[in-house]
């Protein structure tokens, strides 16, 4: 992990493009849990939280499975995004105080519609993450992450979901969408929070 190529990328431009952050062997790892075979694990997604949580699938249309500290494969990729956590408070005094992430499943004809991760009225989300689980994934097959500027208009960056493929970027900067795919994809999306979120 080089966090002072990620720290810049962060300083610069908010956002960095990393292929095959992880180990091939945690990779394969991953994708083995991110199978929603198990509909007790895996559960639809919603929008919003509390009581304006809801279940639209036109604008969200994925599965989703928190990761577990109890799970040796999760305990490692929490690991590794802990000594991310600290390498880049240590660079960047972010003040990143923890971090959430589930495992999230779209199947064909599934995505999100353009939204921000970082809920209304408050600044708890600092860092997005995802990483992408997609074997001899094609351009043909959709999924793309697209990247819109702050205010929502320009397209600063379309990421192709491939396998060991992440993005890291600002929460609050970068509204963005997954568009539909066209096979069953499969990520891990997460958010670096500060303290009190």
């Amino acid at each position: 992990m080089n966090i002072a190529n990620i720290a810049d990328h962060l300083e610069h431009t908010g956002y960095i493009v990393l292929d095959n952050a992880l180990s091939a062997q945690l990779l394969t790892k991953l994708f083995n849990r991110c199978h929603n075979t198990d509909t007790v694990r895996f559960q639809t997604a919603h929008i919003g939280r509390g009581n304006d949580k809801k279940q639209i699938n036109s604008i969200r249309g994925d599965v989703i499975s928190w990761l577990e500290d109890s799970n040796t494969t999760d305990q490692l990729y929490l690991s590794w995004m802990e000594e991310l956590r600290t390498g880049l408070n240590a660079a960047l005094y972010l003040g990143l105080f923890d971090y959430e992430s589930h495992y999230a499943i779209y199947d064909a004809g599934a995505g999100y519609a353009k939204h921000s991760d970082v809920l209304a009225g408050k600044k708890n989300r600092i860092l997005s993450t995802v990483l992408y689980l997609n074997e001899d994934w094609q351009s043909l097959d959709g999924g793309e992450l697209v990247l819109f500027d702050p205010e929502g208009v320009a397209i600063i960056a379309t990421v192709q979901p491939t396998f060991g493929k992440m993005i890291i970027f600002l929460s609050d900067s970068f509204p963005h969408e997954v568009l539909l795919a066209h096979q069953t994809r499969r990520s891990i999306a997460g958010w670096f929070r500060v303290s009190g979120s």
